[in-house]
């Protein structure tokens, strides 16, 4: 049984990070839960600093951060692997 995920991405608002929102909304599930952190409201860019994100689109699937994020960004198939777990 596929349980919901809570899919967290950090977005600065550029067309790379618009891009990386999309493919999450695309590949995610009915249940799961899509929420957009905006790295312009200082909230965001605190966590941001705690978590040491270094670089955006960042996503966090239940509050980890996705394999498909590590070193060159989001990578699809790396994000759908996630997701089934």
């Amino acid at each position: 049984m596929i349980e919901s995920h809570k899919i967290e991405i950090f977005s600065a608002g550029c067309p790379c990070c618009k891009k990386a929102i999309d493919m999450v909304r695309s590949i995610a599930g009915d249940k799961d839960e899509v929420i957009i952190l905006d790295m312009a409201e200082p909230s965001v860019i605190e966590r941001a600093i705690k978590l040491d994100i270094r670089s955006v689109p960042s996503i966090l699937v239940d509050g980890e951060f996705a394999d498909c994020c590590s070193n060159r960004g989001p990578d699809r198939n790396l994000l759908q692997t996630a997701l089934k777990n």
